[in-house]
């Protein structure tokens, strides 16, 4: 046998074995005792993960704080600048990564960017958003700064790299959602943004350039990038957090008749904070004080009373409570009976759910529907495809065709399809001023974020300092109270 003696690796020495042995016993007991907390909540978190293969990532943890066979503290010995700034770089870094474990599986703060729920949670208020209570997402979206939903502020650029991107696995939670639950969840529709026009989204935008004639509306907007700005895609998790309230439920069919929600045939009651549009006919402008004291925002009363110009009929349409309602009743500048925005005829017709199908649904009017389920087959036909087309097509990643009147789902002709995830129907306490599933249909499992669970602060935007903004009464507040559902 013709040995090699040069390719064989040497023999450690007893010098390099003493070294590492050293090294151990030099380490203070306070040391392992962090190192034995860390172990354990790691493990934990490997248990929870449900895959044993990221045990191998503790390995990691034992060269940090045990055998140092990385030098990953090599800046310690450096003198001058150089140690001061590594410093600084290595706490942010342990900070980053400590601030990107709790965002991403225990929870996040969230702020309150419009009125949508009124007045249960109010613009201005800073939530806290627990993840563990339907169980926390895996990132789908490993690689994002954890500071930022999408955008880096000041530079303005992507927060996060797309890819990889991971599939869709949730951890156990305490509960699933319950009707009347508020939920924070990525914006559906957020996948597509024009980013100079986000609000009608691109969806919304595009449905409405093919009703006026243009057939590509992608390739339109492109072309009109001073208008509509770069288009872009965004992952799941890195879509727009809205906040709603739960109203629909996977496998239920609900519908809405004149403001009153239907599930399964039955109307149930709403929320104690619910709110209508109302015309206010009035005989002089009410003082901003008198809208202030019981709520009203200025963005929802506008600057005055509106004017008829053929009547001369004076009204505010404005957003009340029916215990707001009461109280406006009796101010002596209202000049006969308020009367619901609904009643009247006077709702948006435009971007109703599905936006690609005229149903004749209304805000306060829609017919009754199926909200999909985990492991529940559909019996599709034409006139109810567009309401699952979405779900089927983007959510659940089907090619789905309709050609000769038959529909194709991933090239086979059927009639049928088994959905891979429950959906939700939400919907804002603030009825007439929400942009929620009525406009852009059901919610899907994977874009569940969490549930608020107190306010960590709240500021009255249109308050001054010495004038009230800080709402006191509301720091530390439950966000989301059962209410009787």
């Amino acid at each position: 046998m013709n040995l090699n003696l040069n390719n064989t690796k040497p023999i450690p020495s007893e010098k390099g074995t003493r070294s590492l042995h050293q090294r151990i016993s030099e380490i203070k007991p306070t040391r392992w005792i962090r190192f034995g907390i860390v172990s354990v909540l790691f493990f934990l978190w490997v248990f929870w993960m449900g895959n044993p293969w990221l045990g191998l990532l503790w390995l990691i943890l034992l060269d940090i704080y045990i055998t140092a066979y990385i030098p990953w503290t090599w800046w310690k010995n450096s003198k001058g600048p150089v140690r001061a700034v590594m410093a600084w770089v290595d706490a942010i870094i342990y900070a980053l990564v400590l601030v990107y474990f709790i965002f991403a599986f225990i929870g996040q703060n969230y702020k309150i960017p419009s009125s949508s729920l009124e007045k249960s949670l109010l613009v201005g208020d800073y939530l806290w958003v627990n993840k563990t209570l339907y169980g926390p997402r895996v990132p789908q979206t490993p690689l994002h700064f954890p500071l930022a939903q999408h955008t880096m502020p000041v530079i303005n650029t992507k927060s996060y790299i797309e890819n990889p991107q991971i599939s869709y696995h949730r951890l156990p939670g305490i509960r699933e959602i319950k009707r009347g639950d508020i939920v924070v969840f990525n914006y559906p529709q957020g996948d597509t943004v024009a980013l100079k026009i986000q609000n009608p989204d691109y969806y919304q935008i595009s449905s409405d350039l093919r009703k006026n004639g243009i057939d590509n509306p992608l390739e339109y907007m492109k072309q009109n990038k001073e208008v509509f700005g770069d288009i872009v895609w965004r992952p799941v998790d890195r879509r727009e957090n809205y906040v709603k309230r739960a109203i629909g439920l996977p496998g239920e069919r609900l519908e809405i008749r004149n403001d009153t929600i239907l599930i399964n045939g039955v109307a149930i009651p709403d929320p104690d904070n619910v709110q209508f549009n109302y015309i206010i006919p009035v005989s002089g402008t009410i003082p901003d004080e008198k809208w202030m004291e019981i709520g009203v925002r200025a963005d929802d009363r506008g600057n005055g009373p509106i004017t008829n110009d053929l009547s001369g009929f004076k009204f505010y349409d404005v957003p009340l409570t029916a215990e707001m309602k009461k109280t406006v009743e009796s101010w002596p500048e209202v000049s006969g009976p308020l009367r619901k925005e609904s009643s009247m005829g006077i709702y948006d017709l435009s971007g109703m759910f599905p936006t690609e199908a005229d149903y004749g649904w209304t805000r306060p009017d829609m017919g009754e529907f199926w909200i999909p389920k985990r492991g529940s087959t559909l019996h599709l036909t034409l006139d109810n495809l567009p309401i699952y087309e979405r779900a089927i097509r983007v959510y659940e990643g089907n090619d789905l065709k309709v050609k000769d009147g038959k529909i194709y789902i991933n090239g086979q002709q059927t009639d049928y399809y088994t959905f891979k995830l429950d959906y939700y129907w939400m919907m804002g306490d603030n009825r007439d001023r929400s942009a929620d599933s009525r406009y852009w249909g059901f919610v899907p499992e994977d874009h569940i974020v969490g549930s608020p669970m107190f306010i960590i602060a709240s500021f009255d935007e249109e308050r001054g300092w010495t004038d009230g903004k800080v709402r006191w009464n509301r720091i530390l507040r439950d966000a989301n109270p059962d209410d009787k559902w």
